[in-house]
């Protein structure tokens, strides 16, 4: 038997649900002891789910989630599980008397024969959004260790890792042979290498094993990957977790300090193939956790709603996926077309709704011209997709990418209408990229690829007056996303921008749509990050603003 035999419990807690979080934990529990496992170790905040957000000041949120821990220690010890050491993160409530709300610190507990053993907690848990590692770091002095047979475990939580490059002076004076790492980490593109170099460093500078455990699933705009691992002692990389599934990765820990992998170790896929697995999983948890029935969006032919289609498609069957051609008098035969094919090759019942009609109404009544009626066309299809949302309970899927967010590229309470929007993070050049990965990954499999060609192949276009393309108004996409990475990732400004190559008036331009867009943006659905600067939480600018 070796000293420890080590379990990584990844689960997809829903914010709130605290007794059906912990219920899922204690099957974990049960089938961790099943398999030999004496240490099991859940991500931060498992028993409420992350961020709580303002539920960090409700006083009577954070004693019930205490009460629940204390709980969930007898009911392993019911189920005969309590000679196993159980982990498990949680808010915890802390009385601050220079405020007159509840603070929750971060606190993690170790549990073991019925009995809260021993807890860490951290100094605050922010409310205001989730913890990011790399800028908002509240340094702390607390640190935890405990015993379990002859070895000796740390714990830290969330940002702790990422302090001073995951130099931590405690950790190397107490000499842990374990170092448990407890993490609600959102999925970046990039990140998940970025969290193995980081243990891998603490684990060469601690001398121990780093096991990492990471919380999975869709919480409103953010998607937790799960890919818990573990490094050895000296930074290599032993076993990691499935990502974006719930998981139980099983590792024994040797009496020479070894680290042995007993369940199945996984590898992340492809840059497409993990952005694709986190659009679909943070649409098919904003749909289940928010009870919705069923999804509608608006099929144009084009390649933004046929991503979104698939996407929904692969999150939550195409049976509870409604699709809804709304033709005008601009709207060509390919775009109807294409529509069409979509929905036969990925089985959604596409409805037809012209707004010819109606537009025609409004129209001789307000005598409408130009932008204006462009525009009416636009609202005339977020009303039809709104009233059949409150007819039948869909949730509706507002498909603009965010290159078109970026430049103000939509209508306001028209094609911008919705309540989720699962590209708000996906640039137009990865929206194509998506589409030609997701087409060749079901021909790999023999299945049709669920995306007309016509409509990755076809140039873009809103078709709200004759011939017009998006490239009337807008630069070829390649070079406006170019732009705007500059501007709103690096921060550059104008001069700077330039003085990579491109054009003084084009940049000026861009620049301008992003910022007079601010107030649209404001008022949009809320869709995955998966980005590094995402709308509505890396980036909110005053909507009053004369700074240029």
């Amino acid at each position: 038997m070796p000293a420890i035999r080590l379990g990584l419990a990844q689960t997809n807690p829903t914010v709130g649900a605290i007794a059906a979080n912990l219920a899922t934990c204690l099957e974990q529990a049960k089938l961790a002891h099943s398999k030999g496992v004496n240490l099991l170790v859940f991500g931060e905040l498992a028993a409420t789910g992350y961020p709580i957000e303002d539920l960090a000041h409700r006083e009577s949120f954070l004693m019930e989630t205490e009460t629940a821990i204390s709980t969930f220690a007898a009911q392993l010890y019911a189920a005969g599980l309590g000679e196993m050491h159980v982990v498990i993160g949680h808010p915890k409530f802390a009385y601050d008397r220079n405020t007159p709300w509840a603070i929750a610190q971060n606190a993690a507990s170790v549990l073991h024969s019925g009995e809260i053993v021993g807890r860490y907690s951290k100094r605050h848990l922010p409310n205001y959004s989730v913890f990011d590692e790399y800028r908002n770091f509240i340094p702390g002095n607390e640190s935890f260790f405990f015993e379990i047979g002859d070895k000796k475990a740390g714990l830290l939580i969330c940002e702790d890792i990422w302090q001073t490059g995951g130099h931590i002076v405690d950790f190397e004076e107490a000499k842990p042979n374990l170092t448990l790492v407890l993490n609600g980490s959102p999925f970046e593109l990039e990140k998940l290498d970025q969290r193995v170099q980081i243990a891998s460093k603490l684990a060469i500078q601690t001398n121990s094993t780093v096991a990492y455990v990471n919380l999975v699933g869709g919480q409103d705009d953010l998607v937790f990957d799960g890919a818990s691992f573990a490094v050895d002692s000296q930074g290599n990389l032993i076993a990691m977790a499935k990502q974006f599934e719930e998981d139980l990765l099983i590792l024994d820990v040797t009496e020479t300090g070894d680290v042995k992998t007993v369940s199945t170790s996984h590898q992340a896929g492809s840059t497409f193939d993990q952005v694709w697995h986190a659009l679909v999983l943070s649409l098919r948890d904003y749909v289940e956790k928010n009870a919705f029935p069923s999804v509608i969006l608006g099929l144009s032919g084009g390649i933004d709603s046929a991503v979104c289609a698939a996407l929904a498609v692969d999150a939550i069957g195409s049976d509870r996926v409604f699709g809804i051609s709304l033709p005008s008098q601009y709207s060509s035969d390919h775009s109807k077309s294409d529509a069409a094919d979509l929905a036969e090759r990925i089985g959604v019942k596409l409805s037809v709704q012209p707004i010819e009609p109606t537009f025609q109404v409004i129209e001789d009544q307000l005598n409408l011209t130009g932008v204006a009626s462009e525009n009416l066309q636009a609202r005339i299809r977020g009303i039809i997709l709104m009233g059949l949302s409150n007819q039948n309970g869909h949730l509706v899927l507002t498909t603009g990418n965010k290159t078109e967010l970026a430049v103000g590229y939509s209508t306001i309470y028209g094609d911008s209408v919705g309540g989720f929007a699962p590209l708000k993070d996906v640039d137009k050049i990865l929206v194509w990229k998506l589409a030609e990965w997701r087409n060749e990954h079901a021909r790999k499999n023999g299945l049709v690829p669920p995306i007309p060609q016509n409509s990755i192949d076809k140039a873009p276009s809103a078709e709200l007056r004759p011939g017009q393309i998006d490239q009337d108004t807008l630069p070829e996409y390649d070079i406006l996303c170019k732009i705007l990475d500059l501007y709103l990732v690096e921060r550059l400004g104008a001069e700077q921008i330039v003085a990579k190559g491109f054009e003084p008036a084009l940049v000026k331009h861009i620049m301008n749509l992003v910022n007079s867009a601010e107030w649209k943006r404001r008022q949009g659905a809320i869709g995955p990050k998966i980005t590094e600067m995402s709308f509505g939480r890396e980036r909110r600018m005053p909507i009053t603003n004369k700074y240029r």
